[in-house]
């Protein structure tokens, strides 16, 4: 399917709100009623978090769209969907994460452990975010993935 250049830049559009709001909200409640950080704490990290929400969500959303497009050749049930949201979300973010705790000190161990408790938290995250980002791409009238 062929773009215009008007609903590309929707769908960059709709990409970036999507991880910004999504990233900031489920951060947001992920810092303070699991990890135990204060809201101001969480509220720093999370204005921290935009302009890497904004850098990697078109790139997310291009890697989404390719995964989901590949999962429909294997299956075309509603379950593979959302198996291949959460595979999108867990294999895309996890090497983000990852850099990001090598940047801020985390030792290789840290990082590890981290990314692999953070990736079965993000598989269920994948398919909450999938649904986010396919209704912010509606209400940016664009195709969910394309």
């Amino acid at each position: 399917m062929s773009f215009s250049g008007s609903a590309r830049f929707r769908q960059a559009a709709a990409d970036m709100f999507a991880m910004v709001v999504f990233s900031f909200i489920a951060g947001m409640a992920i810092e303070i009623f699991v990890s135990g950080m204060s809201f101001h704490q969480s509220l720093a990290s999370r204005t921290l978090s935009i302009p890497v929400n904004i850098v990697i969500a078109i790139p997310y959303g291009l890697f989404r769209d390719w995964v989901l497009r590949n999962s429909q050749r294997i299956s075309e049930k509603r379950g593979m969907k959302k198996i291949a949201d959460m595979f999108a979300y867990v294999t895309f973010q996890s090497p983000v994460y990852a850099m990001i705790l090598l940047v801020v000190g985390a030792t290789p161990s840290q990082i590890v452990t981290a990314v692999i408790s953070n990736a079965v938290v993000a598989g269920a995250m994948g398919v909450v975010y999938g649904v986010f980002l396919d209704a912010c791409r509606k209400w940016f009238r664009v195709p969910a993935y394309t």
